[in-house]
Order: structure tokens, then C-alpha cells, then sequence
């Protein structure tokens, strides 16, 4: 499969060994390819993937790698956000999944997206949110955004009926949207480590 990657994409996998450089004895147990694994931030000098597995439980966490030719099937943040398919979805009526419903109904000027155990849930049915979970949100900013709807994005999430966070990401790396709206400066996350930065879009430390 040729497609350009990004992190929090899920991706599922043609073959069972297709994961490498994973020691987590849990892993055996609880993942197969009809799963998906995520899609991280991370670099390989071989050209391999960077990818997560995630168990059922909040402590099942493992990274590894996979060869591109072994990717099956890609799930992107952004192919979540469809009003009628969060209606339709067996979890509407979880917090996560209304507030996402809610952003929907407003028109904003990027593509938005769902992560983390809501994405998770939404792309493959399996019921890992509920009532307390939080919304993990990504905005594709490849260039600045106005300022003035960030705010307004953050404050319909401040006003929600969950905890919900929102990850921006630039050309240079993503960084935590409430952080920077409210310090001014944010922890750009990079491939090659973390950056302390006031303009998520530059390149000053």
C-alpha cells in the first residue's frame, strides 16, 4: 500500500508477525490483525513505521514497528468526523462521542479530527470509552490559524460534557491547544524529541 502516514492514524495489518521489536508478553494475548494499531511519532533509519498497540486495559500499552508493505487498511482522525455516522454509532450516547456530534454542527476553517480511545472506539466497534473518558482532538493546521476561533474552539470544549483535549498539528510537530492559548508557548512534539516554542509554525527553540 502506498499512502503517506501520520501520526494517530489506525492502521490494521496483513499478518500476525507483521509487528516487530515488541516484548510485551500481553501483546500475544490481546492483539491480531483485526485490530488496528497507531500510528506514532517517531523515526526509523530502516524506513519502518512507528506504531502502538493498545490492550483493553489503560496499562496495555506497547510501541513498535512495521514494514510499510505490511499495512492492510488505514483509518485517519480526520474520516471520523461525519455527523450521521456518530449518530448512528452504538456509542452516541457517551459524552466523547456527543461533544464530537456537537463539533459537527459548527463549520470551522480546518480539518478536525478524533483520537485516542474514542477514535479508537468509533473506528472499530470495540467499547472502550465510557461515561468519564476523554475526547482526544487533532487539528491539521499546515498553516497559522486564526487565533480568535481557536479560542472559540477551546471554549466549546471547556463549556462540554467530558474532559477533552485538543492536539494541533503544524509542519514542525503537534502541540496541546490549551496549553499555548493559555501560556503563549507550548511543547512542540517532534520526531526527534520535544521542543519549548511560542510559534508552533517556526523553528526557534
Amino acid at each position: 500500500m502506498t499512502i503517506t502516514l501520520r501520526p494517530h492514524d489506525l492502521i490494521w495489518l496483513t499478518a500476525r508477525d507483521a509487528l516487530e521489536d515488541i516484548t510485551d508478553a500481553w501483546v500475544d494475548d490481546a492483539w491480531h490483525p483485526g485490530l488496528p494499531v497507531v500510528v506514532r511519532r517517531d523515526v526509523d533509519v530502516q524506513g519502518r513505521i512507528p506504531v502502538g498497540v493498545r490492550g483493553m486495559r489503560r496499562d496495555q500499552r506497547a510501541a513498535g514497528w512495521v514494514k510499510p508493505g505490511t499495512v492492510a487498511r488505514v483509518c485517519s482522525p480526520e474520516s471520523l468526523v461525519d455527523s450521521l455516522t456518530l449518530l448512528r454509532s452504538p456509542f452516541i450516547s457517551q459524552p466523547p462521542v456527543q461533544v464530537a456530534l456537537l463539533l459537527t454542527q459548527q463549520t470551522w476553517p480546518w480539518t478536525w479530527g478524533i483520537t485516542g480511545s474514542a477514535g479508537y472506539a468509533l473506528a472499530t466497534g470495540i467499547p472502550v470509552i465510557h461515561a468519564t473518558s476523554d475526547l482526544d482532538l487533532l487539528i491539521r493546521a499546515p498553516r497559522p490559524l486564526p487565533h480568535e476561533r481557536l479560542e472559540k474552539w477551546q471554549q466549546h470544549l471547556t463549556d462540554g460534557l467530558c474532559r477533552a483535549d485538543t492536539q494541533v498539528e503544524t509542519p514542525q510537530g503537534a502541540f496541546a491547544l490549551n496549553e499555548w492559548l493559555r501560556d503563549g508557548k507550548a511543547l512542540l512534539k517532534t520526531s526527534l524529541g520535544p521542543r519549548l516554542v511560542s510559534d508552533p509554525w517556526g523553528r526557534e527553540e
